[in-house]
């Protein structure tokens, strides 16, 4: 589709273009290289909606929360130099974990280029290894051209981040404006073609299975194949086992649903990772917190992995049957072929596992009898206030496993965490997106008090915005995942770990948000309760134990089956 000419600047362009391709929020902060595009923005402001965030890293952890929970790309519009080098832990962690986001750079005038003028930098070269595709632009003409493929690479496919470096020349130059929008590249092939041997070949192991397993990955999320896979599930009664990306991809009450898969995840899933016959793994890349040690990992198993990157197959794990594909297509493929089953002594077997950890770990988490608060049983009461119907926000760290342990999903997309790059900082402003992208379901967010203060200068973007977000820090004045480790493998040498906090509720009065403090077990329900009776963004602070540890563990490189529990 062809827009009639009109002859219009490159930085009006680049907005027509974000227009055309359906966006309607873009996060970001201006500085001297990218004011064309800000100056045209002032006239776009009833069709874009513009973010101003406190940091040029929140932004890109924004537009990820906002891609995670819209299923839009998420799109981020700096400043050359400091700007955009500030994006970059944010784009990384955008490759790492799949996530959609275009982001737009301010450049020094192309004259310029390459003679170290005031902040220039090489930001494709920085920004080529963690992205899809990195593109300078330094004619006008490019613009419309540049943005609608940056959108179409972004978002097929597997997604991830994609960079356009936009010359300052190039975006006050003219142009005669045309959009037609990409829809095909000659050298990409974002959908690969589904070989029927492949499907017939997995079909014939999974109906001959006696003990047959699914670990199910974000990539069922991000092919929008979650009713594909309960299908497929239900059909052949396949228990399963989800990421910690993949978790909301069924509901925690269905139940085939066995937990999570992973250092920190549920007893029964990695123990019958290396019980089962058949392994299905669907949409997840076999990442080393999911296997531990690879030499004892599923070695008894025949391995069926669907994957949408052909990469990702074989690459950790050897595979007897390939199928690569797009979930949503090649579930429904398989599903098609399978025959109806039930493996009813096999699911059940899970019970035993089920009854250990909750005698050994989840008893002694959410109910105990005495002592400081517990992660996880604020974690479970702020899920349970919510009806276990929530989007789901984390930091890294402790809070990130009992956030994902805890608290518990009734819809797709409710599960927004850094996972590949582990990045401190990214929950709040990954909230602020979360609630952009998904405005009219409850955005909780967890931190711990380290990583909360990474980013909390995005309290003001929250102000700002008069934003409804429900922040709990659990504090324990300490790294708490850092110094979990340095107390179970490093003999208690408490190294660079104890941290010495401000007064968070009187950071958040600051900016005009609501809070509270929590220290006793008998005012948790009424400060919870107070949170969300609350109407606009409010900070929880709870005080937890100093030394609480997240169990069940399995040591870095060990077993899946070598499961610490802490009696």
């Amino acid at each position: 589709m062809k827009e009639e000419q009109e002859k219009i600047k490159g930085s009006e362009a680049l907005l027509k273009t974000l227009i055309a391709e359906g966006v309607d929020t873009v996060f970001g902060y201006p500085g001297g290289q990218a004011i064309p595009i800000y100056d045209s923005l002032y006239d776009y402001e009833d069709k874009l909606k513009h973010v101003l965030v406190r940091h040029e890293q929140g932004a890109v952890h924004a537009a990820q929360g906002y891609a995670r929970v819209s299923g839009k790309a998420g799109v981020v519009i700096v400043t050359s130099g400091p700007g955009a080098t500030n994006t970059i832990t944010g784009i990384a962690d955008a490759m790492l974990d799949s996530t959609p986001v275009v982001v737009i750079s301010g450049q020094v005038p192309s004259p310029l280029l390459g003679s170290d003028a005031f902040q220039e930098i090489d930001v494709i070269g920085i920004a080529q290894p963690i992205t899809k595709w990195a593109y300078q632009v330094r004619k006008a003409e490019e613009i419309a051209w540049a943005v609608s493929r940056a959108f179409y690479i972004a978002s097929t496919g597997r997604p991830g981040p994609v960079v356009i470096d936009l010359a300052k020349d190039a975006q006050v130059g003219l142009v005669n404006y045309v959009y037609e929008k990409v829809d095909h590249i000659r050298s990409y092939q974002p959908l690969p073609d589904i070989d029927p041997q492949q499907i017939a070949a997995a079909a014939e192991l999974i109906n001959k299975a006696q003990k047959p397993f699914v670990l199910v990955g974000q990539g069922v999320i991000l092919s929008h194949a979650e009713e594909e896979l309960k299908a497929f599930l239900e059909k052949a009664g396949l228990p399963a086992g989800m990421t910690v990306l993949g978790l909301s991809a069924l509901p925690s009450s269905h139940p085939l649903n066995k937990g999570m898969l992973g250092m920190h995840g549920n007893v029964g899933p990695n123990r019958k990772t290396n019980e089962c016959d058949v392994l299905i793994a669907v949409g997840m890349r076999f990442d080393d917190r999911v296997t531990g040690d690879l030499a004892t990992y599923a070695k008894q198993a025949k391995i069926i992995h669907l994957d949408i990157d052909i990469s990702e197959i074989g690459k950790n794990v050897p595979v007897t049957v390939p199928v690569c594909g797009d979930a949503k297509a090649t579930l429904s493929a398989l599903t098609a072929l399978l025959k109806e089953a039930e493996h009813t002594a096999w699911a059940a077997s899970f019970e035993a596992d089920e009854r250990e950890e909750d005698e050994k770990v989840i008893r002694r988490e959410l109910h105990p009898a005495e002592g400081a608060l517990k992660m996880g049983e604020v974690v479970r009461k702020v899920s349970e206030a919510v009806g276990h119907d929530a989007v789901l926000v984390t930091d890294v760290g402790q809070n990130q496993m009992m956030g994902v342990r805890y608290f518990k999903y009734s819809r797709t997309r409710s599960v927004v965490t850094s996972g590949g790059l582990g990045t401190m900082g990214f929950g709040l402003p990954a909230a602020i997106g979360a609630k952009f992208g998904a405005p009219d379901r409850t955005v909780c967010y967890f931190a711990g008090d380290g990583g909360f203060q990474m980013t909390m200068q995005e309290l003001g973007t929250i102000m700002q915005e008069n934003l409804n977000i429900k922040m709990i820090i659990l504090n324990n004045d300490f790294l708490g995942m850092v110094r979990q480790w340095q107390e179970l493998f490093f003999h208690e040498r408490y190294s660079g770990t104890v941290m010495k906090n401000p007064d968070f509720a009187a950071i958040s009065r600051a900016y005009g948000i609501h809070s509270r403090l929590v220290e006793k077990r008998e005012d948790l329900d009424e400060a919870v309760a107070e949170m969300f009776r609350h109407d606009g963004s409010y900070l929880l602070v709870a005080n937890v134990e100093q030394q609480g540890l997240v169990y069940p563990m399995i040591p870095a490189g060990a077993c899946i089956t070598n499961i610490l529990m802490g009696e």
